[in-house]
């Protein structure tokens, strides 16, 4: 089982380093929601509930990140077919989703865009300007891990006021129930839910409330 206690130290050491509740939750692999009680709360609550996820032992490898990203290329290619389109581009969202999207880039030949979140859930993000353009093209986005789904919606929004067209968003997990964000096909290898309490410590929170 997960050490709250460890969660909260580490989520308050990045806070005081100044990174935001959204960059915290992206370190850690948890919900935004379950960063901002950790930072509020502390060890000595419960948070609601959450998955805590790593995939230390693929980031360490270039060789596991491109075998990685030829499965999601080959689920790209199911999925326009599917749909009778053809992807142009992919957005890698930073900092977790950039080398799988380069990855993917290059095995399909799609020009590479990445996003960059800006401070905290529902401030939207920039686009990078070394990197592909997403005007006039039918885009995919990735990210690591889909969690409230409120980082995607930022990047199918920003990519739509761009002159984009979102066409599928893919991760590797997905924390969700969602099938889709905002109407654009979901995909990902695979999905974590809890069906329960909480499995980073467990028990009622204040009110006997279950998160």
């Amino acid at each position: 089982m997960v050490d709250v206690r460890d969660l909260a130290a580490k989520a308050a050491a990045l806070s005081k380093k100044g990174l935001s509740v959204r960059e915290i939750a992206q370190e850690l692999h948890l919900a935004t929601e379950t960063i901002s009680y950790l930072l509020e709360y502390g060890p000595e609550g419960v948070p609601p509930t959450d998955v805590k996820l790593g995939w230390r032992s693929i980031g360490v490898s270039g060789t596991r990140i491109s075998l990685l990203s030829e499965i999601f290329a080959d689920i790209i290619l199911e999925e326009m077919e599917k749909r009778q389109q053809e992807a142009q581009a992919i957005v890698g969202i930073s900092l977790n989703g950039v080398p799988f999207a380069t990855m993917i880039s290059e095995i399909l030949g799609l020009d590479l865009a990445i996003y960059r979140p800006v401070g905290d859930v529902g401030g939207g993000g920039a686009f990078s300007s070394n990197y592909a353009s997403v005007n006039g093209k039918k885009v995919v986005i990735f990210d690591d891990v889909v969690s409230t789904g409120q980082t995607m919606r930022g990047a199918i929004n920003d990519i739509k006021d761009a002159g984009g067209e979102p066409v599928l968003v893919l991760c590797m997990v997905n924390k969700s129930s969602a099938n889709d964000i905002d109407g654009v096909p979901l995909r990902a290898l695979v999905r974590a839910r809890s069906l329960g309490g909480t499995l980073l410590g467990g028990g009622p929170t204040k009110g006997g409330l279950q998160y």
